[in-house]
């Protein structure tokens, strides 16, 4: 069951999808968690989270956990499904809870009491793809899925020298 949720094809367009998902997401993971470029780090994050948003802790330590792991995960190709679910169940509840009352657009004028959902929109449909399609070329999904027909399997096994009857 772990090889088919790792299946994945030898597609670079998922590969440039899945690393750049990934770095954005890990980025906004670090500030988060860390307080990398210019971010609160977990105890501001945590207060932001229950005091102003009412999340429950366990809830916002997942939040983050998903932003930061799931960014590494991502840029790595390793669990590619799972990390990109958990970027679309933030995705969702961030649209859900703040900002979807401020429309669909980013601030940029600075009118606005905050930002849309427009950013959020494109994420989750990053993370769509990716759970539908798998992780692309360059993975560790690949990687550790190994081929999926058992010609390419004959292919790579021979090109390795692992061919049977030279191993007998």
């Amino acid at each position: 069951m772990v090889r088919k949720a790792m299946a994945t094809s030898n597609d670079a367009a998922l590969t440039v999808l899945r690393v750049v998902l990934g770095g954005v997401f890990f980025a906004h993971g670090a500030q988060k968690l860390l307080g990398w470029f210019g971010g609160p780090g977990l105890p501001g994050t945590m207060k932001g989270f229950t005091d102003y948003l009412h999340i429950p802790s366990p809830l916002a330590l997942l939040a983050i956990a998903a932003e930061f792991f799931g960014g590494l995960a991502l840029v790595a190709g390793l669990f590619t499904r799972l990390a990109a679910a958990g970027v679309a169940v933030n995705m969702v509840v961030a649209t859900a809870l703040v900002h979807a009352p401020f429309g669909f657009f980013m601030n940029w004028t600075g009118t606005q009491k905050g930002e849309g959902f427009e950013y959020h929109l494109l994420a989750l449909a990053a993370a769509a793809v990716l759970i539908l399609r798998g992780a692309g070329a360059l993975s560790l999904d690949r990687l550790l899925a190994g081929p999926k027909n058992p010609e390419t399997a004959a292919a790579t096994r021979k090109a390795a020298g692992l061919e049977l009857s030279k191993i007998a």
